[in-house]
């Protein structure tokens, strides 16, 4: 037994358990511990997750959240502001080089 004391606190809830392990992961991959609560003890319910950091973590596990852009508007400019080939979609003759188009069931 220890005489550490558990410091953890609630960071966040998802509604998905797919956008809680993503949001955990980003946290992870910037060096912060992550537990993860599912909200469900069902292996496979998509029931949301909380996140859980330890204390001396939470400022900056909150800063790199709040930092996450949610804002629809703002991605749908950007991808249209993007060209094709930063999308990575090339002409379709690339798509059909050395191939014969099908049309009608027949070559």
């Amino acid at each position: 037994m220890t005489d550490q004391v558990d410091n953890w606190h609630k960071l966040a809830r998802f509604d998905t358990n797919m956008q809680g392990e993503l949001h955990a992961n980003l946290l992870r991959n910037n060096g912060i511990a992550v537990s993860i609560q599912p909200l469900s003890a069902i292996p496979g319910m998509n029931s949301g997750i909380v996140l859980w950091v330890e204390g001396t973590e939470l400022a900056a596990a909150q800063r790199i959240l709040e930092g996450i852009d949610t804002d629809s508007s703002a991605r749908a400019d950007l991808l249209a502001n993007m060209s094709d080939a930063e999308l990575g979609i090339t002409p379709e003759t690339e798509h059909n080089h050395g191939k014969q188009d099908y049309k009608d069931g027949e070559l």
